[in-house]
């Protein structure tokens, strides 16, 4: 046995997280870890990994066993060197460095001279053509086709993705990789090709632990499949014995009495892009919309997402979906929109010229953002959910406030608090209370809050990137409910973009499709599968706009 797990434990704030894990894994095996955001896969994971955040809140209880040995990780650099390689949720690169040098950080490849045995390696110089050499290696491993001269700043978010699994299979001990949702950012083709790469690495013996809330992912790739649920083992079993519905069921634990409550999802094969079953319902058609959103050849300069020449119309009311391959510009739509990256072009909202590349602006025409990186935009992570919810609409629209404006005002916290109880009970928000920091949530949980904090303003149009990333299969399925409630009952004009096709399809109007920064088509989201991936493909299509209404 390579890894052996016995009676782990763990507490958090008073708050129990992880209660009598047990398992272990093989070399060359890949098991699935699955389970509900705050069910402990991410904190399992930082107690293998020697995360500090385990020591520097009281540790753990039980025993991890490398090999028939016992190990107690503190810090992280003793899991690698262990061989125990780590690819955590959020990204842990640098900007501003290139690909070789991200994935060979600490491991440079340096140029021998007399000198370094004198004065030590400080005087040697970067052999910079053996480091490049080892980068393309660790990425063609991944099957990919990324540049390692490139820098990650100009990067879609899942060449990021790769480049971090790579920087962790170049190490040439790595015998133990954990993953936490590495599928999360990619599109269905990356995503496949990522599977493809994992099968290959456990062919070379180096042992997986796969988290994905994508249950036909783990079905595909997973040899076992390991649920837990409030911080507890429910099953440890073969994958073949398991379909993705008893899955689901166990995630949250719960019979179905209402379809909607565990979704049916569908056993075939990760490529086809299947979701769950009930997210296929054809949305209701709208009953002649006024236009709400007119966008005329905006071009956006956003690193990774480009945008060149994007015109469209989304009608009120309609919920209005944007798809698309990563790095092809569907981010930068939304991004630009909202002026957090330099744009041109015409934007109206219900007639009125919207002014671009001033953020304010948009927020003050009654327009929501929820940024795809909710760490590094959407949160303040160190500030609680109360604070992180109702921040926006009190500097923007002057709400949970006492006071006279603009002479002397402090903040309303019973109201801050009675709004964030809302939410957290509606989004079902797994926290200890309003003032808990939004960092400690998962990250599922701050997606939540990000969608909360959106849904205070009380906007006209919502604009929302990857709104099921790293949510699980019964969160999924409340984000998307509740984005058709708000749609049903407050008229909002909702556009998603997301890598999710199949997501977009079950509750949009229409879907979008951008590739090389333009629009290769809009078509109805009841259209076939095959029109979609053509579009995809680069095969661009003249709708008519009547045939999309």
């Amino acid at each position: 046995m390579l890894l052996q797990l016995e009676h782990i434990g763990k507490e958090f704030y008073g708050n129990r997280v992880l209660a009598d894990i047990s398992f272990g894994i093989e070399p060359g095996e890949i098991i699935g870890l699955v389970g509900e955001n705050g069910a402990g896969k991410s904190t399992l994971l930082n107690i293998l990994f020697g995360m500090p955040v385990i020591s520097s809140t009281g540790g753990y209880e039980g025993e991890i066993q490398l090999d028939g040995h016992r190990v107690h990780f503190t810090s992280p650099n003793q899991a690698l060197e262990a061989g125990i390689g780590m690819v955590h949720q959020e990204f842990s690169l640098i900007p501003g460095f290139t690909a070789t040098e991200n994935i060979l950080l600490n491991r440079e490849v340096l140029n021998g001279s007399s000198m370094s045995y004198v004065f030590s390696d400080r005087v040697s110089t970067l052999n910079r053509e053996a480091m490049r050499q080892r980068a393309s290696d660790a990425i063609h491993t991944l099957g990919v086709n990324i540049s390692p001269d490139m820098v990650v700043s100009e990067m879609p978010v899942g060449y990021k993705q790769f480049i971090e699994i790579a920087r962790e299979i170049d190490r040439k001990n790595t015998r133990l990789l954990f993953l936490d949702e590495p599928t999360a950012v990619l599109t269905e083709q990356e995503a496949e090709i990522l599977l493809i790469a994992l099968q290959k690495l456990a062919r070379q013996g180096i042992a997986i632990v796969f988290i994905s809330h994508r249950l036909s992912e783990v079905k595909t790739l997973c040899s076992r499949i390991i649920v837990l649920r409030d911080g507890r083992l429910i099953t440890d079993s073969p994958a073949e014995t398991l379909t993705t519905r008893e899955i689901a069921s166990l995630m949250v634990g719960r019979e179905s009495t209402r379809k909607e409550e565990v979704p049916e999802i569908s056993d075939a094969p990760v490529e086809t892009g299947s979701v769950d079953d009930t997210l296929n319902a054809a949305p209701k058609k709208k009953k002649k919309p006024k236009p709400a959103l007119k966008v005329e050849h905006l071009w956006v300069d956003m690193p990774g997402e480009t945008v060149r020449d994007v015109s469209f119309e989304v009608k009120k009311g309609e919920i209005f979906g944007i798809g698309g391959l990563a790095g092809h510009g569907k981010l930068g739509i939304p991004n630009g929109i909202m002026g957090l990256y330099p744009a041109g072009g015409k934007v109206r909202l219900f007639g009125r010229r919207l002014t671009l590349n001033k953020p304010r602006a948009a927020l003050g025409r009654k327009m929501a953002f929820v940024s795809e990186d909710r760490r590094g935009v959407g949160l303040l992570l160190d500030e609680p959910l109360d604070w992180n919810i109702t921040f926006t609409a009190m500097q923007t629209q002057g709400r949970f406030l006492l006071g006279i404006p603009f002479i002397f005002q402090m903040r309303n916290e019973h109201a801050m608090a009675k709004e964030t109880k809302k939410f957290i009970e509606s989004l079902g928000i797994k926290c200890t209370g309003p003032k808990q920091k939004a960092g400690e949530l998962s990250g599922g949980n701050q997606q939540k809050v990000c969608l909360a904090k959106a849904f205070v303003l009380r906007p006209d149009i919502l604009l929302i990137c990857e709104p099921t990333r790293g949510i699980d299969i019964g969160a999924k399925t409340l984000v998307l409910d509740t984005l058709r409630e708000y749609n049903k009952e407050h008229g909002t004009t909702i556009i998603i973009t997301s890598s999710e096709l199949e997501e977009l399809r079950s509750v949009c109007d229409r879907v979008a499709i951008v590739d090389k920064g333009e629009i290769a088509g809009i078509l109805p989201a009841s259209s076939p599968a095959e029109e979609f991936g053509m579009l995809m493909m680069g095969e661009k299509m003249r709708v008519a706009l009547a045939a999309t209404e």
